[in-house]
């Protein structure tokens, strides 16, 4: 295991040019059930902000189910799987609609992309979908992407056993992570309610946050604690979704989406949350 202290993986001599931001459910939704509106709204602000200076912003955001059970006024996930795709699409509509509002107050047009496996799968809708994606960029459209769960199940059921062929993603954290490698991101931001990666479990005195990583093996993942709230993935998910871009060696910041400015406190090179990157790059950054 190697943690380096007091680096950062956005400083250097090449400037972002484009980043994905994933914001999580316990980001988005408050333990009540309720929309976390005054945090998502500063949020969006800080993205628009990151716009303004010319970054290209991707976001990727989870709560549509809970906004979904929100709106039928369910306290309880259902177990059946039409029913949270039901949840879903209610939801993704609200979800669109607390954006939309939030980014055109701010002068920032948005655009909703929903996304099933075979758009990573197939090689003439992977092409389609990057091209529209660079449209949308090049337009200063901030596009803001979900899986589509009305159609695919992969994301909702979680089967125990794979099926024929392989799951490409399976929660959000994982689409991120895609997105942002096949995307050409310079940077991918995973924002939850946690600080970052611990030594131990947070809850103990004495845990500490590591500041750095560089190689995520088995003694990396063995720090992950499991999923928490009314969200799909939890730490572990979000460390295998962090080797997918690091391998691809782009640098990954696991932060808490409630740190003031987190956003832009990271585009400034500040040391928050967990920063994960493939040895050369903190080489080069620490010469």
């Amino acid at each position: 295991m190697a943690e380096i202290s007091r680096v950062s993986v956005v400083q250097g001599s090449t400037k972002l040019r484009r980043i994905v931001v994933k914001l999580g459910t316990n980001v988005i939704m408050r333990p009540d059930g309720k929309v976390a509106l005054g945090l998502l709204c500063g949020l969006v602000e800080q993205i628009a902000s990151l716009r303004t200076q010319g970054i290209e912003v991707l976001m990727v955001s989870s709560g549509a189910v809970g906004l979904g059970m929100e709106r039928l006024g369910l306290t309880r996930r259902p177990t059946v799987v039409a029913q949270v795709q039901a949840c879903a699409a209610i939801g993704q509509s609200r979800l669109m609609a607390l954006y939309d509002d939030a980014f055109d107050r701010l002068g920032c047009p948005i655009a909703q992309v929903l996304l099933t496996e075979d758009d990573f799968r197939d090689s003439d809708r992977h092409a389609n979908l990057r091209a529209t994606l660079d449209a949308l960029l090049t337009l200063s459209v901030i596009p803001i992407v979900n899986e589509n769960d009305t159609v695919s199940t992969a994301e909702l059921d979680r089967p125990a056993e794979l099926p024929q062929r392989e799951r490409i993603f399976g929660d959000n954290d994982k689409l991120s992570a895609l997105l942002a490698k096949h995307i050409g991101a310079d940077l991918l931001v995973m924002l939850s309610d946690v600080d970052g990666l611990f030594d131990r479990n947070p809850s103990e005195p004495n845990a500490k946050m590591l500041h750095g990583v560089e190689e995520i093996d088995e003694r990396i993942l063995a720090l992950a604690q499991g999923g928490n709230g009314r969200g799909r993935g939890g730490m572990i998910s979000k460390l295998e979704s962090a080797r997918i871009v690091v391998r691809a060696n782009k640098p990954v910041i696991i932060a808490n989406g409630r740190t003031p400015q987190v956003l832009e406190r990271i585009v400034a090179g500040e040391t928050v949350g967990t920063r994960f990157a493939p040895a050369p790059m903190l080489q080069e950054v620490l010469r």
